[in-house]
């Protein structure tokens, strides 16, 4: 269950921010979760509740934005979406491509009180 050292890792990050602007209290934290981190969402929220007991961020609402995951092909430079991570170009066919999306996990942003 990676989910667990991702929200470590976020409330790594919400702690600084606290300290930093003297934040009051969190109360929504809104990811950027691409699909290819295979992040369960229940899991991750679950994870979340968990950690943010008897913090600032205890009752903050986690809101999580799936990013899809998109290629661009190196040969003719169509950009599409990957489905069952079939890396191959609809258009030229080309197995060629990068991935340009669906990588993210980050915080986007928290709304708090000062």
């Amino acid at each position: 269950m990676h989910e667990m050292a991702i929200v470590d890792s976020l409330f790594q990050i919400i702690d600084a921010k606290v300290k930093e602007h003297q934040i009051k209290k969190i109360l929504k934290v809104k990811l950027k979760v691409g699909e290819m981190t295979v992040v369960e969402p229940m899991t991750l929220t679950a994870c979340f509740k968990v950690y943010a007991q008897n913090t600032v961020a205890e009752g903050a609402e986690l809101v999580i934005e799936r990013v899809p995951l998109m290629g661009k092909c190196r040969e003719c430079n169509h950009v599409f979406g990957i489905s069952n991570f079939n890396f191959q170009c609809p258009q030229c066919e080309n197995r060629a491509v990068d991935i340009v999306a669906g990588r993210e996990l980050y915080i986007e942003n928290l709304e708090v009180e000062m």
